[in-house]
């Protein structure tokens, strides 16, 4: 199994530090939590270290060559825009082009557990087109997984979910974790990413200002400072329990 490494890595857009100077390890078997308000690098940081975007500083994985990087890596966008119409079990089926050389028995073997661990074997003869945004994401999903990488990155996997696929999916991600493989995915609900992930990583303005497992970065501070937003923070029976209580007022800018 791989894991990722990061060493200052940094992207600048339009003479703006979009990411600065990020390093991070992480290690298979770990579920980390990308969090961070709207703008704050979580969407750049993934592309930027699967080398879909040109960085600064180094990305274990950008340094792969295409063909091999695929076989190590699968990416969830954030976008879910499926633009043909054709059967689910097809399109989940182009997770297999990162492994040219594999058998068909272990092609169709991948294919059918990811569609079986995203719960779609209802849908797999369904024109992907047809179905619902929340099942489009889902098979999507389920396409990466049958790339069947040691890494797995999401962007905002769980928007726009019913909360039990939400649920469903946070558990598949802790499960693949639970397997050995390296889970990265970026998250706004720190609720689920308190309960599920092993670890959180904290994002604001393209820096990274808190590395820990969920009780050591979503202190009522950090929260404060980054989302702008009082807190409370219990611990459950299932573990960590967020609550968003309020907004926290800024001062405004004069206007002069």
């Amino acid at each position: 199994m791989s894991g990722l490494t990061l060493q200052g890595l940094g992207l600048t857009r339009n003479g703006r530090a979009v990411l600065s100077g990020v390093d991070l390890r992480i290690a298979p078997g770990e579920f980390v939590g990308l969090l961070g308000p709207n703008g704050a690098g979580k969407t750049t940081l993934l592309r930027a270290a699967l080398g879909l975007l040109p960085a600064d500083g180094r990305s274990s994985l950008a340094d792969l060559p295409e063909a091999a990087r695929a076989r190590v890596a699968a990416f969830v966008a954030q976008g879910r825009h499926i633009a043909w119409p054709m059967p689910v079990d097809s399109l989940v089926a182009l997770g297999r082009i990162a492994h040219p050389g594999a058998a068909r028995a272990a092609d169709r073997a991948a294919i059918d557990r990811a569609i079986v661990a995203l719960g779609l074997q209802g849908l797999r003869h369904r024109q992907a087109t047809e179905l619902s945004g929340g099942e489009q994401a889902r098979v999507l999903i389920a396409r990466a997984l049958a790339q069947d990488t040691p890494i797995l990155f999401a962007d905002e996997p769980i928007a726009g979910l019913d909360p039990a696929a939400q649920i469903e999916v946070m558990r598949l991600f802790r499960d693949l974790a639970g397997q050995g493989r390296t889970v990265l995915a970026s998250l706004h609900d720190l609720g689920l990413a308190a309960r599920f992930c092993s670890r959180l990583v904290l994002l604001h303005e393209g820096r990274l200002v808190a590395d820990g497992c969920p009780s050591e970065v979503l202190t009522p501070a950090n929260i404060a400072q980054v989302f702008g937003i009082t807190a409370h923070l219990s611990q459950g029976p299932d573990g960590l329990v967020y609550q968003a209580l309020d907004l926290i007022a800024r001062p405004r800018p004069s206007r002069g």
